[in-house]
């Protein structure tokens, strides 16, 4: 049989000029197998070297590039031959300049004495005149010379023993016999502002100006984002096809009765959100919906009008949840809201279960099984739990599951509706990506009757001020939170407290107040008691880690001290602030931290200008990068070499439209 021609760009790099197994090993270090892949290989930075300096015009603490000869060189050991340096001294006429390598002697075997070398970094003294760790380059001299000098000149990413001239002259020699085969994703898509991608490919690698570096940039950025919308962008369409909807809109008959004994009219943006969520759960596909809502906006009374819709539709429902704190206050709250309605509220923790804590009598009929809410933590998606008839995926707090288990409790169903809810609001950027196939509503009004939230930056110094202020106000009948990064010493990093060591103390400092402790090692019966206690204010101050972080609403708490501060994220700071503010009583954020770094100061100053979760969101992530402002257990993060998900808002959007017309 003749074998398959293999397309030009997947040619394995092994068949190129040059590329033997030494050499193959290293690229392979790189992820770099094909010429596709080289091609793709983005530089580090680019270098303009059509204007070097020489050696006398390099200026201390400024970075530049010069070349010259090496005239001496060796290896130099010290402290009973435990450390050592490397140095060469390069000379071009004009002076002389000393490069060295601390603790690095195998360097040597890459120079010799008369090498031309082209050198790139900072200098760090003018007598001798020298740079410590710089980048180098032998320059060999012959055909090749003008693809290294005298031109802007790409500086790849690499791995021991794989120098940089060797990758540019590949990369050269490769788009010269490639080039023309690099063909138009999209050929219907036209892009008059952006070069073609051959062109980008090119100017990527071997630029004419360092404006062109962008251009380029932008050009595959985009491809890889209309790759990542039409991916999608299909997977919504390919639901659309599979599956119809679930009629589950409701007809009213408990939601009705539910919002007059709530004793408090529902916002217009709440209003808003539940006609939208009530057409979705009524229309032909199964609703993908995430409603973002900042911290007290009224999630949780829209989740218990969504779920009604579909239990008085005759459908059961499922809402997962990220701790069994919050899990307990859920079914505690939803049990008081739906039990006059008769619907059976069930929880599904680690810890408890209340299925198995009711069982049947041996010889009674089994019921038919009625619609109900089942509120739990990662319990939910274990392989023996089921839930019949399910019409409604709620998640809470989405930010803390990943994308794969929120799928395997939808698959618990058969295509049922998702709602997804978050008060950590997700930047545009990322809703346009990760939460791409999910159609967007956005609670942005808050409840009438709260008090405003106050915010402090604080040094540790004024510690014995904010306990003061403290006391003032339990001793108005008021709460406070008082939260602390680690759970015990030995979590605690030097001049970071943890909870449980400061437990002793603060009961000292608050007697006679009630002082109780709250983390995630107690046991789950510890954890209700503690917040049974606290609720009834039977507690009067509750020091805790961020297992507060989500959805703990006591109303008559009104200061949260949050101790070394700036070992928390914006977002979760933000959280945790929500934790007050929930009644009518004005409330005090105190972040008490000695912020040591710019970003520190920058983040706590951010939160002390804004309650805006939105803003501090966006903040977030630019502080942060997208990575790190999802956590790690988001595994829904595109894989991107060219696009930005900080700043690349407008391609995003650009990308959205094109993948429309194209699916």
């Amino acid at each position: 049989m003749p074998k398959t021609p293999v397309p030009p760009l997947a040619t394995p790099l092994t068949e190129l000029y040059g590329v033997g197994p030494e050499r193959a090993a290293q690229l392979a270090r790189l992820k770099l197998f094909t010429v596709g892949d080289l091609l793709l290989h983005r530089p580090n930075r680019h270098e303009d070297r059509r204007h070097l300096l020489t050696i006398r015009q390099l200026e201390l603490g400024r970075s530049g590039t010069t070349r010259g000869r090496i005239i001496a060189q060796g290896v130099k050991t010290f402290a009973k031959r435990t450390k050592s340096v490397f140095e060469f001294v390069l000379e071009d006429g004009t002076g002389r300049l000393h490069c060295r390598w601390w603790n690095l002697p195998y360097m040597e075997n890459y120079f010799a004495v008369g090498d031309e070398v082209m050198v790139f970094g900072k200098v760090k003294s003018l007598k001798p005149r020298s740079i410590d760790h710089p980048e180098t380059e032998v320059i060999d001299g012959g055909e090749e010379l003008l693809i290294h000098i005298d031109r802007i000149a790409p500086i790849y990413p690499l791995t021991e023993g794989l120098p940089q001239r060797f990758v540019r002259g590949l990369v050269w020699r490769t788009l010269a016999r490639f080039e023309e085969h690099v063909a138009e994703p999209h050929p219907s898509v036209v892009l008059p502002d952006l070069p073609t991608r051959a062109n980008a490919i090119h100017m990527l690698h071997f630029p004419q100006e360092l404006s062109d570096v962008d251009i380029a940039r932008r050009r595959l950025a985009l491809d890889e984002f209309i790759e990542l919308q039409i991916a999608i962008q299909r997977r919504r369409k390919n639901l659309q096809t599979l599956a119809s909807g679930l009629p589950c809109a409701g007809d009213n008959r408990f939601i009705k009765p539910f919002l007059r004994q709530l004793g408090f009219e529902l916002t217009e943006a709440q209003t808003k959100v539940l006609r939208e969520l009530r057409r979705d759960m009524g229309g032909a596909f199964p609703m993908r919906r995430l409603v973002q809502g900042d911290v007290g906006s009224g999630k949780t009374v829209v989740a218990a009008c969504c779920a009604l819709m579909a239990i008085e539709s005759g459908f059961s429902v499922a809402l997962m949840v990220p701790t069994e704190i919050l899990a307990e206050q859920h079914h505690r709250n939803f049990t008081r809201w739906f039990e006059p309605f008769g619907v059976a509220v069930e929880l599904q923790t680690g810890s408890r279960k209340t299925r198995d804590e009711r069982p049947s009598p041996p010889l009674a009929p089994r019921p038919a099984p009625q619609a109900s809410l089942t509120i739990g933590t990662h319990a939910l998606i274990e392989s023996g739990f089921t839930v019949p008839n399910l019409g409604l995926v709620i998640i809470d707090e989405q930010h803390k599951f990943g994308v794969a288990q929120r799928e395997t409790l939808v698959r618990k169903g058969r295509y049922p509706h998702l709602l997804v809810m978050t008060a950590t609001p997700i930047p545009r950027t990322l809703g346009l990506t990760i939460y791409g196939d999910l159609d967007s509503s956005i609670i942005d009004q808050m409840p009438t009757g709260r008090g405003r939230i106050r915010t402090f930056v604080r040094s540790a110094i004024l510690l014995p001020k904010v306990h003061d202020f403290i006391r003032q106000k339990i001793a108005e009948g008021r709460q406070a939170y008082i939260v602390f990064p680690r759970v015990d010493e030995g979590d605690a990093q030097a001049g970071i407290k943890a909870v449980t060591q400061e437990f002793d103390r603060l009961v000292a400092i608050f007697a006679p107040s009630k002082v109780g402790l709250l983390h995630g090692r107690l046991r789950p019966e510890e954890k209700d008691r503690v917040m049974t206690a606290f609720r009834a204010n039977e507690l009067q101050v509750l020091l805790a880690t961020s297992v507060i972080e989500v959805g703990v609403d006591v109303p008559n708490a009104t200061v949260m001290l949050i101790e070394s501060a700036d070992q928390f994220g914006l977002a979760q700071l933000h959280q945790l602030r929500g934790r007050i503010g929930r009644g009518a009583h004005e409330s005090y954020c105190i972040l008490v931290a000695e912020a040591k770094t710019d970003e520190a100061r920058k983040r706590l100053e951010i939160l002390a200008n804004t309650n805006d979760g939105f803003e501090i969101a966006e903040a977030d992530m630019r502080l942060r990068g997208p990575g790190e402002f999802l956590g790690q257990n988001q595994s829904g993060m595109p894989s991107l070499r060219f696009g930005d998900l900080l700043n690349d808002r407008a391609l995003i959007e650009r990308a959205r439209e094109l993948a429309a017309r194209l699916v």
